[in-house]
């Protein structure tokens, strides 16, 4: 396991094979209808940036490692946009400027407490709520003839090329500007089925008249397919270290696996999962198993051990759990989430390899202890997130390493390549991980005992260790 290797500078150093195992633990923080942030639209930008504090450092208190944040919840932005107007979610009045930049904030205060930030994008609402008053350089102003009223949203419409063109723009003009760790999609394609129909009939008689052969729900389905297809190469092209993924309703289809019954997200929302994940379009799906175990026909043990039957390309099942039931019924208790976190452990050698919680709010509030259940025992032990599929045999230089008395100092031949140090802990043979500490803190300070240092790459792929003893 040992050998004596050149290290950054060819210095020799004592390199050692270390490795832990990964664990996705991300929690959604929603800023639609100011679910979670900002709390209301009448915040100045310091109590808003100190909404921000507090919540990420309840999260990397409780020791999750990652944050879904929603930047677009109706095609607009919560950072500063040349493309789309500032969120109303912000200031109660769509394009007024808060002030300051939420997400740049944001992604600076994820990654001094270790937390990796993922930009979390509606593609098709523009409006949550109908009546809501829209600048004049948002998307239902600049396309009207694809902004459809349905219910009591507004939504663009998926099989217009100027739809798609202005949220591959965004996506790219976000992971260009902002050091993002993801891009992330919740369950919302086309809108879910009220009864109404979706008024698209224009787009598709322009479509069959340009000589397009597929079946309405067949084209639709191949609208969002073509988005997703885009999306992912935006992102593997741009910002390959940048994870994709996307969060669909629970169930794939009806009786898939047997016995289960609900909403057919494939024929009723357009939306084919499977096959993006087939494709390799995208890095991870976190299926929304939104029911306890004890639901019969939405049994959570038989849907994440189907979901994660279905991966390929070494890709990854990150469970999304209703933690916001937590309490709400005598089925929705502390013991159904540490049921729900196991059934998905017990599945991690097929690619099930986390949880993504929503949302934020029992978290910051501790309801019922779930916080302190998951920083003493669930999550006791600080872990990297699995490194992302396509990249995951990238090789990472070994740090140097320099030790005077018990402070270590840390350099790196490429140290905007990474996202972490990890250290370790060398009890009897076995090492385990003490603690992950920010690229951006090149200090470490050890005591007495054996360690060794890793660089963890933004892909999370991580090199291999420098051995240092401390007396």
């Amino acid at each position: 396991d040992e050998d004596s290797s050149s290290g950054g500078g060819g210095v020799t150093q004592d390199e050692v094979f270390v490795a832990h195992p990964r664990e996705f633990r991300g929690v959604w923080v929603a800023t639609v209808s100011n679910i979670n942030f900002p709390s209301g639209t009448g915040l100045t930008a310091e109590e808003q940036q100190d909404e921000l504090r507090a919540m990420f450092d309840a999260i990397a208190a409780a020791g999750l490692n990652a944050v879904m944040l929603q930047v677009r919840p109706e095609s607009d932005a919560l950072y500063a946009s040349a493309i789309e107007p500032w969120s109303r979610y912000l200031t109660g009045s769509q394009g007024e400027d808060p002030g300051y930049d939420p997400l740049a904030f944001a992604i600076t205060e994820a990654h001094a407490r270790g937390l990796e930030l993922h930009a979390w994008f509606n593609p098709y609402r523009a409006k949550a709520s109908a009546g809501s008053k829209a600048a004049d350089n948002h998307i239902t102003k600049l396309l009207p003839q694809y902004a459809y009223t349905y219910g009591t949203t507004v939504w663009m419409d998926p099989g217009a090329q100027a739809v798609q063109d202005q949220l591959i723009a965004v996506i790219g003009d976000v992971i260009t500007r902002y050091d993002v760790d993801g891009v992330h999609f919740d369950d919302y394609f086309y809108p879910y089925p009220n009864g109404d129909a979706f008024p698209d009939a224009a787009t598709y008689k322009a479509y069959v008249a340009g000589g397009g052969a597929l079946k309405l729900a067949d084209w639709r389905r191949d609208n969002v397919n073509r988005m997703v297809q885009a999306v992912g190469a935006t992102v593997a092209q741009q910002r390959p270290a940048v994870r994709f993924g996307i969060s669909p309703f629970g169930i794939y289809r009806p009786g898939m696996p047997p016995g289960i019954n609900g909403l057919d997200q494939y024929s009723a929302i357009y939306s084919d999962p499977l096959l993006w994940m087939q494709e390799g379009w995208l890095d991870y799906l976190a299926p929304q198993l939104y029911w306890p175990t004890t639901a019969k026909s939405q049994a959570y043990g038989a849907l994440i051990a189907w979901w994660t039957e279905n991966l390929s390309g070494g890709r990854y099942i990150f469970a999304g759990n209703a933690l916001t039931n937590l309490g709400s019924s005598q089925a929705w208790t502390l013991d159904e989430f540490k049921l729900e976190i196991d059934l998905g452990r017990e599945l991690y050698a097929e690619g099930s390899q986390g949880n993504i919680f929503y949302n934020v709010a029992p978290i910051l509030a501790n309801k019922a202890g779930v916080a302190d259940l998951f920083k003493d025992e669930y999550y006791a032990a600080p872990v990297l997130t699995p490194p992302i599929a396509a990249l995951v045999d990238e090789v990472v230089a070994t740090p140097l390493v320099e030790v005077a008395g018990t402070t270590a100092q840390v350099v790196h031949d490429d140290p905007a390549s990474l996202r972490a140090w990890v250290v370790y802990h060398q009890d009897t043979v076995v090492w385990t991980v003490d603690r992950i500490v920010p690229a951006s803190q090149p200090t470490i300070e050890l005591s007495a005992g054996t360690w060794a240092i890793s660089a963890a790459a933004r892909s999370g792929a991580e090199s291999l260790g420098v051995r240092v003893v401390v007396p």
